[in-house]
């Protein structure tokens, strides 16, 4: 395994073969807290910020690092790091005057899942 593999623990092997969605529909809390983090990546600035601070060295990212790739103010790349935050994508922690920011595996895990294609299936989505 390379060094860059993220390894999701906790995981058994039922819930590991198949989508969520094959095995049985969503109930109406899981579909809440899915749609709003679906909901949160649906901006191309925060989907942008997820990606930049995932793959920042150290796997976390100071605020002041986060500014620069975007024609954005810095008010509305916190505005944008706050939506994340409170999606549960992202933690954060304050240091000094800083702010920094990781991923959250776990959430990255959930939507992976749901996501994932059924087994036996190809690309095509034929059967």
């Amino acid at each position: 395994m390379s060094n860059s593999e993220l390894v999701v623990l906790g995981q058994d092997e039922a819930a590991v073969c198949c989508s969520p969605m094959v095995r049985e529909p969503l109930g109406e809390e899981a579909a809440v807290d899915l749609a709003r983090m679906f909901k949160a990546l649906s901006d191309p600035v925060r989907l942008r910020l997820l990606s930049l601070i995932a793959s920042h060295e150290g796997g976390e990212a100071c605020v002041c690092d986060l500014t620069g790739p975007f024609d954005v103010s810095q008010p509305t790349i916190s505005h944008h790091l706050k939506v994340l935050r409170e999606a549960g994508l992202v933690g954060s922690e304050r240091r000094g005057t800083w702010v920094y920011y990781w991923v959250l595996p776990a959430a990255l895990a959930k939507l992976s899942a749901l996501l994932q294609a059924p087994v036996g299936t190809d690309a095509g989505g034929a059967r």
